[in-house]
């Protein structure tokens, strides 16, 4: 089985930046790991969009989605660049679609536009954004991924919706990166996949989640006239420091036979130790080519 394979960059958003204390060598503990991992077998490297951390805010540093991944386009030659995801409820969406464009070209195209509809309440509350209920959360979302696909594929996209409207704006360079939705959301976010994504993001690494979700998945192809082996289909496995290797590797496979063909590796403590992310790059990876 044929399995691709990214790894998150440490961003702070998990508190895995904490034992460093200058914010410039936190920065460059980012940069360096996003350089092993170009160095490497991994397909692309990573971010969150997030401010605060998790599993509580705290004052600690969290740098920004697209402004990280911007200067890790010029940090870096080989590997792609992703986030997973964005959040809808943080910029408008066609401010969202010229900052993809523009990234798309300062990588010379390989980035991975994420996006998705937001969920951490705290954080949005606190920089001011409108914390809205999941419907209409859900509605805003499935208008801007509409939006963001009309400006990458149209001179002058017009769109007039509930919450969004456009009026023929010009984004030039007109660039369409990859496109990747996530969530599991059966009824909005898996047939919006099916209707505008390259790839999604589903299970947190659950086979029997995988394989459900890409169940709904295929089903909206099905009914929409989508080459459903056209989309990439991934999750994301936080890697237990304590296991073997090949118990990590038993973990993708289980999620492979579920059907994905995309694993997100989250490492702890990576900006620390480089170790781990080496030896899945020698022993895991290669298993899967």
């Amino acid at each position: 089985m044929s399995v691709r394979f990214g790894v998150f960059v440490p961003q702070g958003w998990k508190m895995d930046l904490v034992e460093i204390a200058d914010p410039v060598e936190q920065y460059e503990a980012m940069t360096e790991v996003a350089r092993v991992a170009d160095a490497g077998p991994w397909d692309a490297i990573w971010l969150y969009d997030h401010f605060h951390t998790v599993p509580e805010p705290t004052l600690n540093s969290v740098f920004e989605c697209w402004t990280a991944t911007s200067t890790l386009a010029r940090d870096t030659s080989r590997v792609r660049i992703g986030q997973m995801v964005g959040c809808n409820g943080y910029r408008q969406p066609s401010l969202y679609a010229k900052i993809a464009s523009t990234v798309d070209v300062a990588s010379h195209g390989r980035l991975i536009a994420g996006l998705g509809a937001g969920w951490y309440e705290h954080e949005w509350k606190a920089y001011g954004y409108e914390w809205k209920d999941v419907p209409q959360r859900m509605g805003e979302f499935r208008e801007a991924v509409e939006i963001i696909h009309k400006m990458w594929t149209e001179d002058r996209p017009v769109f007039q919706g509930k919450h969004y409207s456009i009026d023929e704006p010009i984004n030039q360079p007109r660039r369409k990166p990859d496109f990747w939705l996530g969530g599991g959301g059966e009824k909005v976010t898996l047939k919006l996949v099916a209707q505008y994504a390259d790839g999604c993001n589903v299970g947190g690494g659950d086979p029997e989640v995988v394989r459900h979700k890409l169940g709904v998945l295929r089903e909206h192809c099905d009914r929409l006239g989508r080459d459903y082996d056209t989309i990439t289909k991934s999750t994301t496995i936080e890697l237990d420091l304590e296991e073997s290797t090949a118990d990590t590797i038993a973990r993708v496979e289980r999620a492979a036979e579920a059907g994905a063909d995309y694993v997100l590796f989250y490492i702890p403590r990576v900006a620390y130790d480089h170790a781990p992310l080496l030896r899945l790059a020698e022993e895991l990876v290669p298993q899967f080519r």
